[in-house]
């Protein structure tokens, strides 16, 4: 198994050139939660890359931003779901490999159609509670934007969770400050996360270096430990959006936009090949 600082700096890598391959995509979050991928699926979640959809005797992973999905195709073309080569068709005309993940391509990984913001909370909790119900001790992760906590069904969600004990689900927040019309604090200010999750019922995970691999893999096997005491857990890490691209770092500006021909030069340089390039 490579180093996982490895695995995240080609995944930053494959990135940057699917965006750019089409001039489309979102690379901003994308980049600031390669770490969050890398610690998930190559240390720390117990998956089998022979797709099974109803994912018996695994745990599940819900993508609720799926605006980040090249992250995410990367993450599974590296962990075996399917080939590497397949992300050179991303956002391409009949790919299964769509600029929001869907279900209908049959993409191996894919579990839900997501993108459309506030949706993912609800649909894991529903997973972790089919798990209750097959006594599967498996676990169901999720990851949600900040900006997308702007959303009034996540706060319902969050309600029924801790209401119903939902204890095998563990959510994380990628805290970056940042959404598409600019910093958070600025298009509607989310507050004291750690106080208000806290105050719903949820057991607070804090994780302030979202992008040091290691800190992220702590992070997750301390939640991991605070599953089946009867409350949701949730992990609020801090990243900083494009990570890895120093013209990139901190700016919502990079939400939605590929890098031009100069750009993608400049972040490969920062990005040096290391698992192989598609």
């Amino acid at each position: 198994m490579p180093a996982l600082k490895d695995i995240a700096t080609q995944l930053r890598r494959d990135i940057v050139r699917m965006v750019h391959g089409v001039s489309s995509g979102h690379p901003g979050g994308s980049l600031g939660c390669a770490d969050y991928f890398t610690a998930l699926y190559f240390k720390v979640m117990k998956f089998n890359p022979v797709f099974d959809m109803d994912a018996r005797g695994e745990d599940v992973f819900v993508l609720s931003n799926g605006h980040i999905s090249p992250v995410y195709y990367s993450t599974l073309a590296r962990a075996g779901y399917f080939y590497i080569k397949e992300l050179a068709t991303f956002r391409k005309l009949n790919t299964r490999l769509q600029g929001h993940p869907t279900t209908h391509e049959h993409l191996p990984g894919v579990r839900i159609a997501s993108g459309s913001l506030g949706q993912g909370m609800s649909v894991a909790i529903g997973a972790a509670l089919a798990k209750k119900l097959n006594n599967d001790t498996n676990l169901v992760f999720s990851l949600h934007g900040d900006g997308e906590l702007q959303e009034g069904q996540i706060w319902e969600a969050v309600l029924f969770a801790a209401h119903n004990k939902v204890d095998n689900l563990i959510s994380t927040i990628d805290w970056n400050g940042q959404q598409i019309d600019g910093p958070t604090k600025k298009v509607m200010d989310l507050g004291d996360l750690a106080v208000k999750f806290a105050a719903f019922g949820w057991e607070v995970v804090n994780l302030e270096k979202g992008n040091d691999v290691d800190e992220v893999v702590a992070a997750l096997e301390k939640a991991k430990s605070l599953t089946g005491k009867g409350k949701p857990i949730v992990i609020l890490m801090k990243t900083a959006m494009g990570k890895g691209v120093d013209f990139m770092e901190g700016s919502h500006e990079w939400h939605g936009i590929a890098p031009n021909d100069e750009q993608l030069k400049k972040a490969l340089e920062q990005l040096p090949e290391t698992l192989g390039d598609y």
